[in-house]
């Protein structure tokens, strides 16, 4: 069933299953039924035929040859043409699908087995009428034909679709009670796809037995999760720390040294060593992130980090509009724009910042002309602690984790991250949000 169904929910494959059974059951009962019908209308009918013909023999025999097709005409009914004549014009070998109704004829009128009773299907194939023939004691024939068809195997499709109908109304009602039974379900599903995103409180303990005890382990699992990351946080903040304390005595250290070669490499040690704790706490702490969503110029972070990196000798232009506001959590926001302008600088001479509002989104390009990055590796890059120093050529600072905190940061605003080589050369990292609450350009004059 599960192969047969792969996208149906439980609530619809257990109604299928119901609906199924009850046809099932419907339909050989109907069947059952059908069967047992037949063979009590056929029997009907070979009672009627059987007397109808004792009743025309005992008249005939009774008249004169001469009145006999006049008295053949008035046993003729609605239901039974009767003639009389002299020669019999059927052959006298018996038709074996007529057996069952021949034999239930002289049960039904015993004097029947002698008059050499002969039966005939009118166009067989195409119906089921009988025609026939009875020997009188004169050696005369008595002829008859049925004008109704005798009665066949009749699947009745319309009463079971009938049949079927408070059945189908049954399984409604039992769809919407197991629905709402598989309601604590729902819920813990809802919360589950939640996790390490929003939120998420304890799931009510509710439903039958098993569903709550389901319930309940996975509220303990949350707990301990929630534990796990506490500590992980407690513990990553008291190390950041820890580890900056000396960074900072080293740096004023070497403001000592003479040498200022030797005082320069050990400072670009000491701030590497500084990103590299600033990128793993960014991207380990961020679960634990008490940040909530503020109203932002989205238009106005891109083109401050624009003038930040033209404030350092490089050139960088912004493409867009002067204003545009939605909601979002404003420090991640420009940490991970910050990474992917940063990221254009280190592997390219020139930086374009994009801002493209869309329909309910809004797209963030950051375009370099860098080596960009091999296709097979698009995918792979994204994944933390992977560098691709020798597709792009240069020395790169950190754990190889700048595009995975941009990652994480976007996906927490229910967005996304796409990269693409650009045709002219280059990469293109796009961030697209959606835009929860858009203001008009301002009017600045």
């Amino acid at each position: 069933m599960r192969r047969l169904l792969p996208s149906v929910g439980l609530l619809g494959q257990v109604v299928a299953i119901l609906l199924l059974t009850m046809v099932i059951e419907f339909g050989v009962s109907t069947l059952m039924y059908e069967r047992a019908s037949e063979f009590s209308v056929r029997d009907d009918e070979a009672r009627r035929l059987a007397e109808h013909l004792v009743i025309s023999r005992r008249l005939l025999e009774e008249r004169a040859p001469v009145q006999r097709p006049a008295m053949a005409a008035e046993l003729t009914t609605d239901r039974y043409e009767v003639h009389w004549d002299g020669i019999a014009d059927l052959p006298l070998a018996l038709d074996p699908a007529l057996d069952a109704t021949r034999q239930q004829i002289v049960d039904w009128e015993p004097s029947l087995r002698t008059g050499d009773l002969r039966l005939r299907l009118i166009s067989p194939g195409r119906s089921s009428k009988l025609r026939g023939a009875l020997r009188l004691r004169d050696g005369s024939w008595l002829h008859f034909r049925t004008l109704a068809a005798v009665a066949k195997l009749d699947f009745a499709v319309e009463r079971i679709v009938l049949a079927l109908v408070p059945a189908i109304a049954l399984m409604v009602l039992g769809g919407l009670m197991i629905r709402r039974t598989l309601l604590p379900l729902r819920r813990l599903a809802a919360a589950a796809d939640r996790v390490g995103r929003d939120p998420v409180g304890s799931v009510p303990e509710d439903g039958p037995g098993e569903v709550r005890r389901v319930v309940a382990a996975f509220n303990r699992m949350q707990q301990r999760i929630g534990a796990l990351i506490d500590a992980r946080t407690q513990a990553l903040a008291a190390v950041g720390h820890d580890l900056r304390t000396p960074l900072a005595r080293l740096r004023l250290r070497t403001e000592a040294i003479d040498s200022r070669e030797t005082r320069q490499a050990i400072g670009n040690d000491v701030s590497e060593m500084e990103a590299m704790i600033a990128s793993l706490l960014a991207f380990l702490g961020g679960d634990a992130d008490p940040e909530s969503p503020t109203s932002i110029d989205l238009a106005v972070m891109c083109a401050t980090l624009v003038d930040d990196a033209q404030d350092r000798g490089r050139e960088a232009t912004y493409e867009g509009p002067d204003h545009f506001e939605l909601r979002v959590r404003r420090l991640a926001v420009k940490r991970a724009l910050t990474n992917l302008v940063d990221n254009a600088l280190h592997y390219g001479d020139r930086v374009t910042v994009a801002l493209v509002p869309g329909d309910g989104e809004v797209t963030v390009c950051v375009r370099d002309d860098g080596p960009g990055i091999p296709e097979a590796e698009l995918a792979h890059v994204l994944e933390p602690f992977v560098r691709l120093d020798p597709a792009r050529g240069r020395n790169t600072v950190g754990f190889g984790l700048g595009l995975p905190i941009v990652v994480q940061a976007i996906e927490a605003e229910a967005g996304r991250l796409t990269l693409r080589n650009r045709s002219a050369g280059g990469l293109e990292a796009c961030v697209t949000l959606p835009i929860t609450r858009y203001v008009a350009p301002r009017n600045t004059t």
